[in-house]
């Protein structure tokens, strides 16, 4: 049986039971969880086990714990972090090997929950004109440079059997405008946008999934990049990301019209799998049923993203902790 083209979210701490009849019933390929199914490390474990019951199989749970105002698990309890350019800019020359030892400690405090995927490394080139909402969440100016932070993020994040998903593709550093919001649009030309934007998402084209970036890019098409079959082959083939790729959250105000249309354009442009979070149950099953099974090709993606899933490898976390404050202190 294939998957259901979905990637759904819970509303509480624990499963209703209208939600666990829903997940039988729909099949989604994995879950996401924010602050809101987050309490205690007993609970959270829970909520990832009744989630995996509810579909009959080890499905993939995914996270946004990237640090700063992007972070779920949160103090006393797990550790709270600077945002990304923040903590890049303290670690100097330090900064591939700091996040890396950043992410890997990430990746230790998910597992120990049943998390296991991260939606990170973002790999959004920094501008002076990045929105807000974006800008510290980025790791730097640099295309070069941002894709080998990336790349130490992923590698992070790997070892501490994480699965990375890598954002937002096919890059989003140059909008002023929060898509949470609104729809943002980018004048600049195919060449420099492939120069700079594309090129850190070019570098980690080798990462097991992938997610949309709602951005209109004016020089290639008109509709956002998570429903243009042109911006999708793009992707595809320029920048070279033949993995699984979800959207970014279909419910964000960047995209108009009703969630079934807009899952259903998602899958027609070229995406894999829709994700969809903070509605109603009602609204789930709307777009569960509008996106329907994954492809084939779809499910095979699905499958080699599964099996970047691996063991963590045994590591000392106080340990880690101490070399990264060490790594900080000397920068």
């Amino acid at each position: 049986m294939r998957f259901g083209a979905t990637i759904l979210d819970a509303e509480g701490l624990r499963l209703t039971p209208d939600e666990k009849a829903f997940f039988r019933a729909a099949n989604p390929f994995g879950f996401i969880l924010f602050a809101r199914n987050i309490d205690t490390p007993d609970q959270v474990r829970a909520l990832c086990d009744e989630l995996r019951e509810s579909v009959g199989r080890d499905a993939p749970i995914t996270i946004d714990q990237e640090g700063g105002r992007v972070q779920r698990l949160r103090g006393p309890v797990w550790h709270e972090w600077a945002p990304p350019l923040d903590f890049v800019m303290a670690a100097g020359q330090h900064a591939e090997k700091a996040m890396y030892l950043r992410y890997r400690i990430i990746a230790a405090e998910l597992h120990a929950l049943g998390i296991d995927s991260n939606c990170a490394p973002m790999v959004d080139v920094a501008r002076e004109t990045t929105h807000p909402f974006l800008r510290n969440r980025c790791y730097g100016s640099d295309a070069k440079t941002v894709a080998c932070i990336g790349r130490a993020v992923a590698d992070g994040l790997l070892d501490g059997g994480v699965m990375p998903v890598l954002k937002h593709i096919p890059g989003h550093g140059f909008a002023t405008l929060d898509s949470h919001h609104e729809l943002p649009s980018v004048a600049l030309g195919e060449n420099e946008l492939g120069a700079i934007d594309f090129a850190p998402f070019h570098d980690l084209n080798d990462l097991p999934m992938g997610m949309t970036a709602h951005l209109v890019y004016d020089a290639i098409d008109d509709r956002p990049a998570t429903l243009s079959p042109k911006m999708m082959n793009l992707i595809r083939t320029q920048i070279g990301f033949d993995n699984l790729i979800m959207t970014d959250d279909i419910s964000m105000k960047a995209l108009s019209g009703a969630l079934g249309d807009i899952a259903k354009d998602a899958l027609s442009a070229g995406c894999d799998v829709v994700l969809h979070c903070n509605g109603t149950l009602e609204e789930r099953r709307e777009v569960a049923e509008a996106a329907g099974e994954m492809s084939f090709a779809a499910q095979t993606r699905s499958l080699r993203a599964l099996n970047a899933r691996k063991t963590p490898d045994d590591v000392d976390i106080p340990a880690l902790h101490a070399q990264l404050e060490a790594l900080l202190n000397e920068a």
